[in-house]
Formats: structure tokens, C-alpha cells, sequence
């Protein structure tokens, strides 16, 4: 069996540590997580004696770990990363976003190359990667993501010094612009946007559109790219974190059928 561990138990992290050990992943096991160290006493009552509940990067990197699932947020995973991938573990990085950083993005390449480890972006709330990294081999000249969320879900972010959030008459679009902007001024919503720039057109060229709809329920991600050959439309609409509504139910699933992949003997993409 691979070992992993989960790097941040704020709400993704505690969802998925959760929805892990009812898993049963055939080639992996939840050896550890890394949490704040007031959390740790509840964490470990929580996880049980199988699962290491540590407080520091460099107490977790001694679990012998094959790959290590970054639910931290941008911060931490920008000061951590490095010294995991030099540790020779595969990073699943949901912080995506960080990479609209050329430094950042090269840093984080020139460690995972000293460790010979992978850096591994799991799907989130979207799906249709596998489309737009053919559209892109193709010519793709367009490509346009646009993320819908509940007013509440941009409380905390620029939008809330330009828009009232509590009074909008309808869906608003609260910015327009490229994927690297979009990844600097909302780095806890626009992951996604940063994702699709990684597997299309670039942080430059990428469109984004973000959206603050006071009727929504859940989160709905979109991506609409043109090539020459043919159009690629897909959207995907999911329940936010009870937690955490600036991310949906579906990202922690998606952790779970990445780390499959990463093993299998036979995937598609």
C-alpha cells in the first residue's frame, strides 16, 4: 500500500480525511495529516490510532510518505511545497493558483525534479480537462472559464469593497479578466481558473469570468474553448462545503479518484 497524507484539516481537509477512511482506497492509506496544533487531541480522537496526527511539515514528512494531499491554502503550501517535493513526495495540489506565479511555478518544478516527484492538480469542481488539453494541441485560440457561487461564497474578497453582496438584484459579474489576475485577486476562488490556464492556452490568454449570484444554491464551473477543429462546452455544477462555500462537495471526490488514477495499471487522459 502507498502512504499519503493530508496537509491542512480545515473543512476540505476534515471532509476528506473523513470520506478517505469510509473509502478504502485499494493502493492508498490516509498514513497522516497535518493540522494546527490545537487541533490535534480532537483530530487524532476523531481519525483514530491508524492515523498520525502531526503539527509540523517536517514531522509529517517522516510517516515515509509516497504523496502528500495539499488542502492548506496558498500560504502554506507556497512556504511547504518545495520541501515536500525535494522530499521525493507527490503533491496533490488543490492551491493551484499559486502557479500564476512564474517564480513560484518554477520553484515548485525545480523541486519536484530534485525529488523526482510529480506535481499532480486534481480536477476540483470541473471536469473536461482531458477536452481542453486536446483543444489546446489542436490551435485552441479561445478559452473562457466562468464560476458562478452564492453572493455569500465572495464575502472576504475584492468584490465585497466594490458590491454590496447582501443587495444584488441578480447574477453580477464581479470580475472580468485573465486567469493570472483572477488567481492574484481571488487566490481562494480562482483555483479553478488557474487549472484550466495549466492544461489550455496559459495564465495570459485564458478569459475568466466571475460571478456573484445571489439566488445560487451551489457553485457551477464552466469552460467554453474554440480550436479550429471543434468547440469544447462543459459545466459542472455542485453543492458548496457546508464549511466553506468558496468550494463544492465534489473537489474532495475528486482527491480520491486522482490518487486511483495515480495507481492504476489502466486510465484514460
Amino acid at each position: 500500500m502507498k502512504r499519503a497524507a493530508i496537509f491542512g484539516m480545515g473543512a476540505i481537509g476534515t471532509s476528506l480525511a473523513r470520506d478517505w477512511q469510509k473509502a478504502e482506497l485499494a493502493a492508498w492509506t490516509l498514513a497522516g495529516v497535518c493540522a494546527r496544533p490545537h487541533n490535534v487531541v480532537s483530530l487524532q480522537a476523531q481519525l483514530g490510532e491508524g492515523v498520525a496526527v502531526v503539527d509540523t511539515v517536517d514531522k509529517m514528512l517522516l510517516l515515509s510518505l509516497d504523496a502528500v494531499v495539499e488542502a492548506a491554502g496558498h500560504d502554506a503550501i507556497r512556504t511547504a511545497g518545495p520541501a515536500i517535493l525535494r522530499a521525493g513526495c507527490d503533491l496533490l495540489l488543490l492551491s493551484s493558483g499559486i502557479l500564476a506565479e512564474d517564480s513560484t511555478r518554477k520553484t515548485f518544478v525545480e523541486a519536484a525534479q530534485e525529488g523526482d516527484a510529480r506535481i499532480i492538480i486534481p480536477t476540483g469542481g470541473l471536469a473536461g480537462f482531458d477536452g481542453l488539453m486536446a483543444l489546446a494541441q489542436a490551435g485552441a485560440a479561445d478559452v473562457l472559464y466562468r464560476s458562478t457561487k452564492p453572493a455569500y461564497a465572495w464575502r472576504g474578497t475584492p468584490a465585497e469593497d466594490q458590491y454590496d453582496l447582501e443587495a444584488l438584484p441578480g447574477p453580477t459579474t464581479i470580475f472580468s479578466g485573465s486567469a493570472r489576475e483572477a488567481a492574484r485577486l481571488y487566490p481562494r476562488n480562482a483555483n479553478l481558473a488557474a487549472s484550466v490556464a495549466l492544461a489550455g492556452i496559459g495564465f495570459d490568454r485564458t478569459r475568466v469570468e466571475l460571478i456573484a449570484d445571489p439566488a445560487a444554491t451551489g457553485n457551477t464551473a464552466a469552460i467554453e474553448a474554440f480550436a479550429p477543429e471543434c468547440r469544447l462546452s462543459v459545466d459542472l455544477s455542485g453543492v458548496s462545503e457546508a464549511q466553506n462555500p468558496k468550494s463544492s462537495g465534489i473537489v474532495r471526490f475528486s482527491i480520491l479518484a486522482a490518487l486511483n488514477r495515480s495507481s492504476s495499471r489502466l486510465t484514460l487522459g
